[in-house]
């Protein structure tokens, strides 16, 4: 069955809130000491940042580039899931470490789904492929002989060489990967029109809370660790984010 992209506008009208949503609420649960304790303040020395919004606006973007990415890869993987359900029947997967199963031509595929092509270093691959091995093992002593193929699905970018034979499994990205789990080579380009669904009324939702944010926690890093005179006390920052104590 052929995918419809009134499907997949629909599917986005009726979840993409979810992504926003969470932005807001990642950046309205965040705290000061929070963002503080992550990063490194000889950084900040080394840039020659002398105005808390500096710092602040370094912390904060930071923590938002980081956390969106999180948030909208796993959104984007529940939008794949979807998909492939239409197309192929498939399902979210119950075995550990599996996001999606659906079988094609006699072949039971397990998929890991990611965001992007470089997701993980190379202990995390190893984790990756150790739960495939694991899969295979499991789907074994249920008595299937379907043939088992697994996948590490990237939802943008490319991939040169698709098969890895260091873990058997084959890595798909962006047009490749869109394409495997509907069988249409279009999607991938063609997903990008419904994405934007009320994205500048969103957005500007998310602008409110952004600035309030900065307000705030330039308000806070001016009690706590700027000088009487309004200068940085580095010292003092410094002390808070590596000291003992």
């Amino acid at each position: 069955m052929a995918i419809n992209l009134s499907d997949i506008t629909s599917y986005v009208e009726a979840n993409v809130d979810i992504f926003h949503q969470k932005r807001i609420l990642s950046l309205d649960s965040l705290s000061l000491t929070q963002v503080l304790k992550r990063k490194n303040p000889y950084l900040f020395r080394a840039k020659h940042m002398l105005t808390a919004q500096e710092i602040i606006k370094a912390l904060v973007d930071a923590h938002i580039s980081s956390n969106e990415e999180t948030i909208f890869g796993d959104w984007l993987e529940g939008l794949a899931i979807f998909v492939n359900q239409k197309v192929y029947s498939g399902r979210k997967s119950g075995i550990t470490g599996i996001d999606l199963e659906f079988d094609k031509r006699n072949v039971r595929y397990l998929v890991s789904i990611k965001s992007g092509p470089n997701w993980g270093n190379s202990s995390q691959i190893k984790k990756m492929i150790d739960h495939f091995n694991s899969a295979r093992k499991t789907l074994k002593t249920t008595g299937s002989n379907i043939q088992v193929v697994a996948v590490n699905g990237c939802c943008y970018g490319k991939e040169s060489n698709s098969y890895k034979a260091q873990g058997d499994y084959y890595k798909y990205c962006g047009e490749e990967f869109w394409e495997f789990i509907s069988g249409d080579p279009n999607l991938y380009t063609e997903l990008i029109i419904p994405l934007g669904h009320k994205a500048k009324e969103r957005n500007d939702d998310f602008s409110q809370s952004y600035a309030r944010m900065l307000n705030k926690f330039t308000m806070e890093f001016s009690i706590h660790f700027c000088a009487a005179n309004g200068e940085i006390d580095w010292q003092k920052l410094v002390v808070f984010n590596s000291g003992k104590k």
